[in-house]
């Protein structure tokens, strides 16, 4: 059994990490952005499909496009030409999918994946650059037609959470329970981020079968949508790993301090000169510069 002292620390650690990542995240969304090289590019390389760096530098060669429709899904947004990604990435929309077809619930409404070729984007994400991320809506859509008309050059679908940010709202229920889980039990997801609210209503609604909850992890935001991550493609050398969630199921006091004034009301920090951006990977500059 893990001692006390070790918890408090490895609590005290990701608090730590925590309100780091949304002072960068509230400095970064403070500064403009211009348009970057890789969302000026219009189609995927036509090199070997190879995942490079990692998900908030990085890249993808190769990149598939995910079909704008498919059993139980809608692709939506496509204006924004981010809905590229690595092949295993569009093999998970698919599996998904169609679990959400056969539940028989609507169509699950796929959100950003890629650019053509991965990279920084101009708005909404720093992560979301190798081709391993997507955003996955909490509402369906009875039709494709009834998808783009409420998403498309429209603002986000309601929000799965209360204003108090302390519970799940009445927009919540199973059909947003089962579309979780499902994804979460999919061999190849690493993580999925998830507002706190829907964490906590998952782990009193889940079972004795709890191990697909680590995957779940907190973070400020994803009211409306998860952000689903996958691991790395089997050999895909140049792609970057992120450490590997904690094995617990996460609903203990780790998720009790996303309910806590410190994280529920961060202090602000005032703009300031935005950080320079890494250097990327050299075998990104390769896939950029390709035909």
């Amino acid at each position: 059994m893990m001692s006390t002292t070790t918890a408090r620390s490895r609590r005290f650690l990701a608090r730590s990490i925590h309100l780091a990542a949304l002072a960068s995240l509230l400095s970064a969304s403070a500064m403009p952005v211009s348009a970057t090289p890789w969302s000026k590019v219009q189609h995927p390389s036509s090199t070997m499909t190879e995942v490079i760096g990692g998900v908030s530098n990085g890249c993808i060669g190769g990149a598939r496009a995910l079909p704008a429709f498919g059993p139980g899904y809608v692709s939506v947004r496509r204006y924004r030409n981010r809905y590229y990604g690595h092949p295993d990435l569009l093999g998970f929309i698919g599996d998904v999918g169609r679990a959400q077809q056969g539940r028989g619930s609507g169509l699950m409404m796929v959100g950003d994946l890629s650019q053509p070729r991965g990279g920084r984007m101009s708005s909404s994400h720093r992560s979301h650059q190798n081709g391993l991320d997507v955003d996955i809506w909490l509402t369906f859509a009875s039709s494709q037609s009834e998808a783009n008309r409420s998403m498309d050059h429209r603002s986000d679908p309601r929000s799965m959470v209360e204003p108090s940010r302390r519970r799940v709202g009445s927009h919540w229920g199973p059909d947003q329970q089962a579309l979780i889980e499902t994804a979460a039990r999919h061999p190849r997801v690493d993580r999925i981020f998830a507002n706190a609210a829907i964490k906590q209503a998952l782990c009193q609604s889940a079972g004795q079968d709890r191990g697909w909850l680590r995957k779940v992890r907190p973070w400020w935001g994803h009211d409306a949508h998860i952000h689903v991550r996958l691991s790395c493609p089997p050999g895909n050398t140049q792609c970057i790993q992120q450490a590997p969630v904690p094995a617990e199921d996460g609903c203990g006091s780790d998720l009790a301090w996303w309910f806590s004034d410190e994280a529920l009301n961060p202090r602000k920090k005032a703009p300031s000169k935005r950080p320079a951006e890494p250097e990327i990977p050299a075998a990104c500059r390769a896939v950029l510069r390709a035909p």
